[in-house]
């Protein structure tokens, strides 16, 4: 797997203060993209231990919140692959700090049903994070007003929640009249 980029200090990508890694690949390809340089799975620079250790490093200092995945893709098969050992982990390590995730997929009929992006890495992958933004970027849908998303059809959803009971749980994000 290749990245585009690591953020040291981002607030836009999810609460709080972040360290952020936009993964390479993606085949959604939503018009007007913030990223479409990212859509290349060759794009950036090779996911390695190194930068693995790098990650971490970033992630220690208390007043880092959590850590955010976005693309590109972090739920092409591939991509999966690559990131499941990396986010056992930062769970192992940061028991403590939160784990954001944004997808072009839809939970239920993506990633919980058989599909394209569905392989044996998905459970665990799911489990290892707190809250998944879903759903593709949809220019017509556009709203600048939304914490945390992009257009109205995407959800912030929180995982434990959802997986401990068996349907979709929305984050208190989506419930409140939040203005950034």
């Amino acid at each position: 797997m290749n990245y585009g980029e690591i953020k040291q200090c981002d607030i836009a990508n999810g609460e709080g203060v972040r360290i952020t890694l936009f993964v390479s690949g993606c085949t959604h390809h939503c018009k007007n993209c913030f990223n479409p340089e990212t859509w290349d799975f060759s794009y950036g620079k090779p996911f390695t231990p190194e930068t693995e250790e790098q990650l971490l490093s970033l992630l220690e200092p208390g007043f880092i919140d959590g850590f955010t995945l976005l693309g590109g893709e972090p739920f092409e098969p591939d991509n999966q692959r690559a990131l499941l050992p990396f986010l056992r982990r930062v769970r192992a390590r940061f028991p403590h700090k939160n784990i954001w995730c944004y997808t072009g997929y839809t939970l239920e009929s993506d990633l919980l049903s058989e599909s394209r992006a569905r392989c044996e890495c998905t459970d665990e992958m799911l489990s290892c994070l707190d809250v998944l933004v879903d759903g593709e970027f949809v220019e017509a849908l556009k709203n600048i007003s939304l914490p945390f998303r992009g257009s109205e059809n995407q959800r912030i959803i929180d995982i434990p929640a959802t997986l401990s009971q068996g349907k979709t749980v929305c984050h208190a994000l989506m419930s409140e009249n939040i203005r950034i």
